[in-house]
């Protein structure tokens, strides 16, 4: 049977059809010229249909390729219906708690709660750990200190916020926080902490053991650049960062810079104790062309300090100045990522009851961004925590 593709019954004459074209033909036979034509016609018909069923074949071929393949389990080799995903790794802990240390006052200077011993945790805090996989436990400054530091007991890594906070019993509450972080690894218990603003300027302080150290700046309210002094990257929180991103935070203003002093990468250079801790990894330009470290990492533990603050892009709206661009909401969920990748190293498991028991969604968050300025929601703390230990 003839393939339906090149059959055309209508227009191939019969045998013979040639004779039929004698001068003994009708009247009204098709002129020789007109017949050549019909030939030519009819020879294309035979040859542009197969050339379009083989460049047919030759694209499907090509997108073939081009396109990942999605194989049932039936097709898989050597596969076992029991067995369908990767086995997780067991030394690692796939429900990471994080501590948040809070800052005295309300957050919103005194507009929603001016009462002795108020401390807060701004809810991007929480956010910015939470987004990566993690939870938080308040730990509450000023709440008795055996309650305080058993709830380290209960979490895989701490972060310090931003705030003003740098004397009294603030400050001696993170640099105990801090000594035990440093323990805690020097056992063996890989426990990282996070150091964002103020929480880096405490840090300098803390190492150094000089609480005049710091330097004036002016960058509140400023996106910046970050300008790699380091060129090794590996092991620190830019490790997984994609060049194109990496490339554009030398470039761009997708970062947030909110505060009033700093330290100069010569001054650091220059302490032993902070030189010898601390490997700088990016500086910044002040509104007045100053030059501050604005990243660092710990060169013997998983500690990160940034001058600026990688949680405002993705989850503040209060300061004109934070970037919001998709550029920006990257660089909080890498800087996020990292931290939380780290605190899933931690050893520590602790009894589920007692995380619940502390965990922040025991508390509410307030409302506080129609005001227009600093944060947008915070969790207050009126009364120290008794918890539930």
């Amino acid at each position: 049977m003839p393939s339906p593709f090149l059959a055309n019954p209508t227009s191939i004459p019969p045998p013979n059809s040639a004779e039929s074209t004698s001068s003994d033909a009708p009247n009204d036979a098709v002129p020789a010229s007109s017949s050549s034509s019909s030939r030519c016609s009819e020879m294309w018909n035979y040859l542009w249909i197969p050339f379009l069923i083989s460049l047919s074949k030759e694209l499907t071929s090509a997108k073939a390729q081009s396109t990942p393949t999605i194989l049932l389990p039936s097709q898989l080799a050597g596969s076992d219906s029991s067995q369908r995903c990767t086995a997780l790794d067991p030394k690692l802990n796939y429900r990471p708690v994080i501590g948040i240390l809070s800052h005295p006052g309300d957050g919103a200077s005194g507009r929603l709660s001016n009462a002795t011993g108020t401390s807060y945790i701004a809810a991007s805090y929480v956010k910015f750990v939470e987004s990566a996989g993690a939870r938080v436990i308040p730990l509450i400054y000023n709440e008795p200190s055996d309650v305080l530091f058993q709830k380290l007991n209960l979490v895989n890594g701490v972060l310090f916020t931003g705030g003003w906070a740098k004397s009294g019993r603030y400050y001696g509450v993170a640099e105990k926080i801090f000594k035990m972080i440093l323990k805690k690894n020097d056992a063996g218990d890989h426990f990282p902490l996070y150091a964002i603003c103020l929480g880096f300027e405490l840090l300098t302080m803390i190492i150094s053991k000089n609480k005049k150290i710091l330097e004036s700046f002016s960058a509140a309210d400023m996106a910046s650049t970050l300008q790699f002094t380091e060129t090794n990257i590996e092991g620190t929180v830019f490790q997984r960062f994609p060049p194109d991103l990496l490339r554009k935070l030398s470039t761009d203003c997708i970062v947030m810079q909110n505060h009033h002093y700093g330290i100069s990468p010569e001054t650091l250079e220059e302490s032993q104790d902070l030189s010898s801790f601390f490997k700088i990894l990016t500086t910044s330009t002040d509104k007045d062309d100053k030059v501050y470290v604005s990243t660092v990492h710990a060169y013997h533990y998983p500690v990160t300090a940034f001058q600026w603050h990688p949680e405002k892009n993705a989850f503040e709206w209060g300061l004109p100045m934070i970037p919001h661009s998709e550029d920006a909401i990257h660089v909080t969920q890498h800087i996020a990522n990292f931290f939380i990748s780290e605190a899933r190293k931690s050893l520590n498991r602790p009894p589920i009851q007692d995380v619940l028991d502390n965990l922040i969604y025991n508390y509410s968050p307030t409302f506080c961004g129609k005001a227009g300025k600093g944060y947008d929601e915070v969790y207050i703390f009126k009364q120290p925590s008794l918890a539930h230990l």
